[in-house]
């Protein structure tokens, strides 16, 4: 079926560069919880107004810095730890893990989402002279799609342990797609994957303060997320057969001593990170 595309400039897009201009910031602290040397090229290359230090940010997106700084580095972790085989970063975005993380020898990471999307990175970490430190596969398809035939494609194997991310991405995504979307990756997940996932309250964050923040990025929070009722992801996953563990923000913020102390706190109040992995015995 044909559906919408967008690129880094528009739409849900922009909120990539949103995401990169966090991850500069929050690189460029002292007592930083990332290295991302590529963010602020990523940021900046589509002209879009980024700020560049954090007294540019309202409160809403200073406590923004936080939340990215700590989710990065929680899924960074991640992907260190998952010994897999392969990794697949759903709905990549700017994503530079595949540049950036220390990869074992051999591992494949494939990275998924919109062809501009990954035209725009690609360019831009090209003039950056970036390498990636594994086997990267781009893969330019749209998640509401048959993405997994696109994956196989690309050389995914589903009879190897899987680490798969799902960041800034569940609460773009109507009911029944993230539902559709979460049994196709347990359907090409072999025993002993894991998964990471971002879960966000967003009905918390849709008052005025934030909604108005977004806007000045030429983007409405109300108008991308979805306000639909459903489960929460670890419900979904669980009813799925994998065994999840969630963890607060405060707690995330606790383990790797990032004290929380914004004036105005937003996305670090109501976000849950959470991890899973489908039991080695599962047949």
């Amino acid at each position: 079926m044909s559906q919408e595309q967008w690129d880094v400039s528009s739409g849900v897009g922009v909120t990539a560069l949103m995401v990169a201009a966090a991850r500069a910031l929050e690189s460029a602290r002292d007592a930083r919880l990332i290295d991302d040397p590529y963010a602020a090229a990523l940021a900046r290359a589509a002209g879009a107004a980024v700020p560049t230090a954090e007294s540019d940010f309202d409160p809403r997106f200073r406590d923004a810095v936080d939340y990215i700084g700590l989710r990065s580095r929680y899924f960074d972790d991640f992907f260190v730890q998952a010994g897999t085989e392969q990794a697949v970063v759903l709905a990549s975005g700017l994503d530079t893990r595949a540049f950036r993380l220390p990869w074992p020898p051999g591992v494949r990471v494939f990275e998924i989402d919109q062809p501009k999307v990954l035209a725009y990175k690609d360019e831009v970490l090209a003039g950056e002279n970036a390498r990636p430190n594994c086997t990267r596969h781009a893969i330019g398809a749209d998640l509401r799609d048959d993405w997994p035939a696109a994956l196989r494609e690309a050389g995914f194997d589903p009879a190897l342990r899987t680490a798969w991310l799902a960041e800034g991405l569940l609460p773009y995504l109507d009911a029944a797609t993230e539902q559709r979307l979460l049994h196709e990756v347990t359907g090409n997940s072999a025993p002993g994957s894991r998964i990471a996932v971002e879960h966000l309250v967003t009905k918390q964050l849709l008052d005025e303060e934030s909604v108005s923040a977004s806007q000045s990025w030429g983007v409405g929070l109300d108008e991308i997320f979805s306000h639909e009722n459903r489960p929460a992801p670890d419900v979904l996953l669980a009813e799925l057969g994998w065994a999840v563990e969630c963890d607060e923000l405060a707690t995330v913020a606790q383990r790797y001593g990032r004290e929380l102390n914004s004036e105005a706190r937003g996305l670090t109040e109501v976000g849950t990170l959470l991890t899973a992995e489908l039991p080695a015995g599962r047949t």
